[in-house]
């Protein structure tokens, strides 16, 4: 695969560190609100321009950088890992991403992060069921967005 099938661009909803879970309108990118959540996003969150998953809604993404991402921002990326979720019975997953010509890596201590924060971040919504399965590589990260683009 050329290297520029391999760049996507992620729109930013929620920045790192923030407890708001900020929602947008997919197609438009029009601010819809936001809502608090459990726990701090660790990293960057947004969802992949131009991607429908299976549950309807676009690819989400994990941005692993250091670097200061506002909500509203569209960054470049290359996907690094595809995470396994089921929210509610319905396939959910996370593909984990690093900015194009950044020095970040997606290594243990990021993937550790993720899980819990998936794992804690709805806490207080009763009856909220999240699955994690296992972290896939390039490729299948990859083919997930690939499959999903519109």
């Amino acid at each position: 695969m050329p290297a520029s099938e391999q760049i996507f661009q992620v729109f930013i909803e929620n920045q790192a560190g923030s407890s708001i879970k900020n929602t947008y309108d997919e197609k438009t990118l029009k601010h819809l609100g936001g809502t608090k959540v459990s726990r701090p996003y660790p990293y960057p969150y947004g969802f992949a321009l131009d991607t429908v998953s299976g549950d309807g809604d676009a690819v989400d993404c994990f941005v692993v950088t250091q670097d200061t991402l506002q909500s509203s921002d569209i960054v470049e990326c290359i996907p690094v890992h595809l995470l396994e979720q089921v929210e509610d019975g319905e396939v959910d997953h996370k593909v984990l991403c690093v900015p194009t010509g950044a020095e970040s890596v997606v290594d243990g201590d990021a993937v550790d992060a993720i899980r819990a924060f998936i794992m804690s971040v709805f806490a207080h919504v009763p009856g909220k069921k999240m699955q994690l399965g296992s972290l896939l590589d390039t490729t299948e990260a990859k083919r997930y967005i690939r499959e999903c683009r519109v």
